[in-house]
């Protein structure tokens, strides 16, 4: 496996690409330009100016995450043509300097979501938590709120000029199934797929956050039968997926080492990461040993090393460790020990039952 790490931007991030490069074993960043709005074509100057700080820390850019889908694509508006034809021309873009994944998701409104982003743990550490009876109740606007007056950094999949327009979102999905969103999904990759493929880049979905339907609206990536659809819709290996574990692991009946093994040839990227989920629901993430949640990490990389990985891997979320001021689930500490404990179980899974030398 190839071991990267989300990266936000100068100015953008807590986190710095010198202390980045001390984590052994990262050998590029994941990243995107967090300030174009979906839809619109990526500036190539704003490209390469992302290039030239990895190429003086010493990274490569191989991954990014995300190239945001526009809202008309995912619902099928006529308009979406033009947002698509931007679409292409990014992917052009980014192949000139050497981008070999993009990820992207096909979740309505929100990208991911949360009731609680410093939820206190046991130990002293905060993290990102889920409570599921207060998505039934509570107003998705003022849980918006609540979000955004927590977090002083952007937070993508929670763009300001996207929520400014939360009420005309929920209109335009008002009546939306998820047979419609996987008609437009299809749209989207006849479109798109054999652009990337002609790149050389490979297009990887990622599951929808959490992975079930929230206030309404349809969710379609939420298992293995969705992941079989998905890449039913265009049999090419430039349409892939980003297979995390968080996500999936969300909802105890998915079983992602038995996805690992399904889909091996079209996983280029994956998120490890662990959460603990409750009998009514709810979920917290955790750190990244196995035994702290419920997601079997451990058989997650050992899987991985089976198929013989070689795609891309980073640690996803994290906690937020000895008073860390960062962006919520995406500081440095807990991101740190999470890939130094993958690498351990690679490692381990690597020797196998050869003898130590010394």
């Amino acid at each position: 496996m190839r071991m990267v790490f989300r990266w936000f931007g100068e100015g953008n991030d807590t986190v710095s690409l010198d202390q980045i490069k001390q984590i052994p074993g990262v050998e590029g960043i994941v990243w995107s330009l967090h300030h174009v709005p979906a839809g619109e074509e990526w500036p190539m100057e704003d490209i390469l100016a992302v290039r030239e700080q990895a190429d003086r820390a010493g990274f490569h850019l191989d991954v990014v995450e995300s190239v945001n889908v526009h809202e008309d694509i995912k619902l099928g508006l006529p308009s979406r043509e033009r947002y698509i034809e931007n679409y292409k021309r990014t992917i052009e873009k980014l192949s000139r300097v050497g981008v070999k994944v993009i990820c992207y998701n096909f979740m309505p409104v929100f990208d991911w979501l949360r009731t609680d982003l410093r939820k206190p743990m046991a130990d002293g550490s905060t993290a990102l938590f889920y409570e599921n009876s207060l998505i039934a109740d509570v107003d998705p606007f003022e849980l918006v709120k609540r979000i955004q007056e927590n977090s002083e950094l952007s937070m993508p999949g929670w763009e300001p000029e996207r929520l400014a327009h939360l009420a005309e979102l929920f209109e335009a999905y008002r009546g939306v199934t998820a047979e419609d969103m996987w008609r437009n999904l299809e749209h989207f990759l006849n479109e798109i797929v054999p652009v990337a493929a002609r790149c050389g880049i490979r297009m990887a979905i990622h599951p929808d956050d959490p992975p079930w339907p929230v206030f309404g609206l349809p969710r379609i990536i939420t298992n293995a039968a969705s992941l079989r659809r998905l890449l039913s819709l265009h049999d090419d290996p430039a349409n892939g997926i980003t297979l995390c574990s968080g996500s999936l692991g969300a909802s105890p009946d998915n079983d992602i080492v038995s996805m690992i093994r399904e889909f091996a040839d079209r996983i280029p990227f994956a998120h490890i990461r662990n959460v603990r989920v409750y009998e009514n629901g709810d979920f917290i993430e955790t750190s990244h040993r196995t035994q702290d949640g419920t997601v079997d990490i451990a058989g997650i990389v050992e899987a991985y090393r089976e198929i013989g990985f070689r795609g891309y891997v980073r640690p996803d979320h994290g906690r937020h460790l000895w008073g860390e001021q960062c962006r919520p689930g995406y500081g440095l500490y807990d991101r740190a020990l999470g890939i130094m404990y993958l690498w351990g179980l690679w490692d381990a899974y690597s020797r196998g039952s050869q003898p130590i030398v010394k």
